[in-house]
C-alpha cells in the first residue's frame, strides 16, 4: 500500500461474495501488521482509540466481521473457522503475507483461532480480556444475562445502568467511559446480526488445540473483569506452549479506555526480536521452577 505512514485509508474488500469493511493505519517500520478483531457487537472505530496510542512503528488494521459496523450480515452465521479463513484472505488481499493478531474478549477466541489456522503465516498473537470458549469459567449469570442482547449498543441509559457490573474497573466509578465506546457508533448491530456473533462462538472451544499454537503469545487481563475472570488468562497462559501473562489493574475495556497505559506493552511485545521457540521454551519452564 502506498498510503502515508500515519494516515488512515478505509476500504471494502471483497471476499467469497462478502463485503468487509477494513481500516488501515500504516506505520514506519518493516514489521509485519497487527490484525485487530473486536468484542462481540462492537464496530472497528472503537478500537481507534488504542491504535492511536500504539507505535507508529506498526502497521494496524482495524475491520467489521460480517453484521458489524459496515461489513453486511452474512446469510446465515459463521463459526470462528471460516471467520478465521476470511482474516487470513482479508489480510493477504491488502497486501501482507505475515502478520500479527490482537483479539478481545469475542475477538480473542477469533484470534485464537487465526493464530491455529494460519500458523505459518501469524507471527505473534495477543489475547486480551478471553478466554477458551465454552469451557471457560463463566462469569456468574447476573453478568451474563446482560449480554444476550445488544441493547446495551442502543440504550444509553441502559449502559450507564450495567457497564460498571458487567465491564468492571475504572467503568464501575464512571459508566460514561463504556457510553462513549458503545452507544456513540451509528451502526448499532441488529438483534440477528448479534445472534450470529453469539452462535459463531456456540459450542467452540480452544482447549484441544491451545498446546498446538506456536506463536509467541502475550495474554492481557484485567484484575477486575465480572465478565471474563482472571482465572480465564491464567488457563490460556498455562494451556499455551510460548505464553507470557501481563495483568493490568482494570476491567474488561482497559485496552480502549486506558490505551495510553496498554498500547505501550503491547508495542514492546511486538517490536521484540524474535525468540527461537525453544529458548522460549526453557525460559517458560525456568519461570516456573
Amino acid at each position: 500500500m502506498t498510503v502515508p505512514a500515519g494516515v488512515e485509508e478505509t476500504l471494502d474488500v471483497t471476499i467469497s461474495r462478502m463485503r468487509l469493511r477494513a481500516v488501515v493505519r500504516p506505520g514506519t517500520g518493516e514489521g509485519p501488521p497487527l490484525l485487530l478483531c473486536n468484542g462481540i457487537g462492537a464496530q472497528q472505530e472503537s478500537l481507534k482509540p488504542f491504535v492511536d496510542a500504539l507505535d507508529p512503528r506498526i502497521t494496524a488494521i482495524r475491520f467489521d466481521v460480517p453484521g458489524v459496523g459496515a461489513s453486511p450480515i452474512a446469510p446465515v452465521p459463521l463459526p470462528y473457522s471460516v471467520l478465521a479463513t476470511l482474516a487470513g484472505q482479508l489480510v493477504r488481499r491488502l497486501g501482507f503475507e505475515r502478520f500479527d493478531v490482537l483479539g478481545i474478549s469475542w475477538g480473542g477466541g477469533l484470534a485464537q483461532q487465526i493464530a491455529f489456522q494460519h500458523p505459518a503465516r501469524c507471527r505473534r498473537a495477543v489475547l486480551v480480556a478471553t478466554a477458551t470458549g465454552w469451557m471457560m469459567v463463566p462469569a456468574r449469570p447476573g453478568v451474563l444475562r446482560h449480554m444476550v442482547s445488544p441493547a446495551r449498543y442502543r440504550d444509553p441509559q441502559y449502559v450507564r445502568a450495567i457497564a460498571g457490573k458487567i465491564y468492571g474497573g475504572t467503568v464501575r466509578h464512571s459508566p460514561e467511559l463504556a457510553k462513549a465506546l458503545l452507544v456513540e457508533g451509528d451502526r448499532p448491530p441488529s438483534q440477528r446480526a448479534y445472534l450470529f456473533q453469539l452462535l459463531a462462538a456456540a459450542g467452540w472451544t480452544s482447549t484441544p488445540f491451545l498446546p498446538l499454537i506456536r506463536q509467541q503469545t502475550l495474554v492481557l487481563h484485567g484484575s477486575d473483569d465480572p465478565l471474563v475472570p482472571l482465572v480465564n488468562a491464567r488457563l490460556l497462559t498455562r494451556l499455551l506452549p510460548h505464553a507470557r501473562l501481563h495483568v493490568y489493574d482494570d476491567g474488561h475495556l482497559a485496552l480502549v479506555t486506558h490505551a495510553a497505559e496498554l498500547a505501550p506493552v503491547v508495542s514492546e511485545f511486538l517490536l521484540a526480536p524474535d525468540v527461537p521457540a525453544e529458548t522460549s521454551t526453557r525460559s517458560r519452564a525456568a519461570g516456573r521452577r
